[in-house]
């Protein structure tokens, strides 16, 4: 406990929870700091979660999966029902988040390829993208570390090859990132990954990452906050789990009868010349026991990492964020999960794709048990925890993003905010097509551009994207089309190209 006279008083904290702005809090931070108290500025730890997909969690109404550890963080912070990720796919959501800007803005618009599989054909040819995070950029880990903060990266990062690693943008230590978009070697020891040591055979990759990131805690300067970039491998494939939790769900399975439920729907051809001979394969129920494993894993070590934070006294000064980078893999590569009521899933343009689970737990500062019906979006991570730290804005540099703060200081506060917006020109590996779009209030708008059609959604009425109501309401398609357009110039888009071949390349 700090001394009486060094530390932030009862009364102190009614103000600060009067505040509206959250500059109270950062003045109050600032001032503990300035007295020699033991008042620190709280830590931060991100943990992000590769496809995990809005409905797989059991506190966002999965039935199947099982996730005790990370329900309990999410009731004991604000929930928010209409986060989204930047970009349906993993990279670009990855850089948003790190810079505050939209993909579009950085050029940084599909997963991050360096195997040749780019461009995708189709009737069009895959817009030219960048392949890392910019080293001009002044990353979110670089305004930490700046103000005093340790800054560690653990786990996947996909931003590029060496040269734009984490520790070139901000991150002191960096245990497991490379330019790997999966564990290429598998989930399980040894794993022949840079930057990471294989441990004992067999070991499983997700339970080393948290433990990697417990040991960090552990072994901190206790001088000085932390930022965490908790950023696992898993839910991606290859789908693969330990043996004992696989069995558990396989039982569970049975026992629910899921086991004589059909799981899939066959749909469409794909569209892009890659796939041209395969179908899309919907899944339509929740089923699959590594996967639903893999999700376990992931939530003992949340579980972990909660109970080292309450070991080290930090879980009250910590604040813990909880996200994905875009949705659950629905249509494609095994289709493990289902995102309904949500259409489709990853790599596609409607909710299943990008609308994902996002907790903030901040014990006494955001209320437990709050949920928020605010838009957020990856951009706004930057500025949200710059403020909640007390650390400088830096506006140039996260140009796109809103800060939360007023939301989850004061869970009552609407943020009072215009649209958000998509650009993916790009097919999708799941069976998606280039597109643009935009949510303003309860509308999401969509323009795509193989036939240049548009879909227009009232999502307070029709989350699952089911009822086209563009021509229903021609001047909001008017005003959304210019809207988006807008934005595009601003932002200096890419767009696909028209395929010369495409006949040929489709036949």
């Amino acid at each position: 406990m700090a001394d009486k006279e060094n530390s932030v008083s009862l009364t102190d904290m009614k103000t600060i929870n009067a505040s509206k702005d959250g500059a109270v809090l950062c003045s109050m931070i600032e001032r503990g700091l300035q007295q020699g108290g033991k008042v620190m500025q709280p830590n931060v730890i991100m943990i992000l979660i590769d496809d995990l997909g809005w409905m797989d969690l059991s506190c966002q109404g999965s039935s199947f999966y099982e996730t005790p550890n990370i329900d309990k963080l999410c009731a004991e912070g604000m929930a928010f029902d209409q986060a989204y990720a930047a970009c349906p796919v993993c990279s670009p959501s990855r850089a948003s988040i790190l810079t505050g800007k939209y993909p579009a803005r950085l050029k940084v618009t599909d997963w991050i390829d360096h195997e040749n599989y780019h461009p995708c054909r189709g009737k069009l040819i895959d817009a030219p993208y960048v392949k890392e995070l910019p080293l001009s950029e002044f990353s979110l880990a670089k305004a930490f570390q700046e103000a005093g903060y340790q800054t560690w990266h653990v786990g996947k990062w996909h931003l590029g090859k060496a040269a734009a690693y984490p520790q070139f943008h901000g991150f002191d230590v960096n245990r497991g990132g490379s330019w790997w978009g999966h564990p290429k070697k598998g989930y399980f020891s040894p794993y022949h990954m840079e930057n990471l040591s294989d441990g004992p055979e067999g070991e499983y990759l997700t339970d080393r990452i948290s433990s990697e990131a417990i040991s960090l805690i552990q072994q901190r300067d206790r001088q000085r906050p932390f930022f965490l970039n908790l950023w696992h491998y898993a839910v991606h494939t290859p789908l693969q789990a330990k043996a004992e939790d696989i069995a558990y769900f396989e039982a569970k399975a049975k026992r629910m009868g899921l086991d004589q439920q059909e799981p899939f729907e066959i749909g469409e051809a794909f569209p892009i010349m890659q796939k041209k001979n395969q179908r899309v394969t919907r899944r339509i129920i929740q089923s699959d026991s590594v996967y639903a494993a893999m999700i376990k894993s992931l939530d003992d070590g949340v579980g972990r990492l909660m109970e080292t934070l309450k070991a080290e006294a930090l879980d009250e000064n910590t604040i813990v964020i909880f996200t994905s980078d875009n949705g659950g893999l629905a249509t494609a590569e095994h289709s493990p999960t289902c995102n309904f009521p949500l259409s489709e899933g990853k790599g596609w343009m409607f909710e299943g794709a990008v609308r994902e689970p996002l907790f903030f737990r901040w014990p006494g500062k955001i209320a437990a048990g709050s949920v928020s019906h605010a838009l957020a979006t990856s951009p706004d991570f930057y500025p949200t925890l710059l403020e909640l730290c007390g650390l400088p804005l830096c506006p140039e540099q996260h140009k796109d993003g809103m800060s939360l703060a007023p939301v989850l200081l004061h869970s009552e506060t609407e943020l009072d905010r215009g649209p958000i917006f998509w650009h993916y020109p790009h097919y999708g590996n799941q069976g998606g097509t280039p597109g643009s779009s935009l949510r303003c209030g309860k509308w999401k708008y969509i323009e795509f551009y193989e036939d240049q059609s548009v879909r227009l959604f009232d999502l307070e009425q029709d989350i699952s994207e089911v009822h086209n109501a563009a021509a229903e309401h021609p001047d909001l398609v008017s005003q959304f089309h210019i809207l988006l357009h807008n934005w595009l110039d601003e932002v200096d888009a890419e767009y696909p190209k028209e395929n010369p071949n495409a006949e040929q390349d489709m036949a």
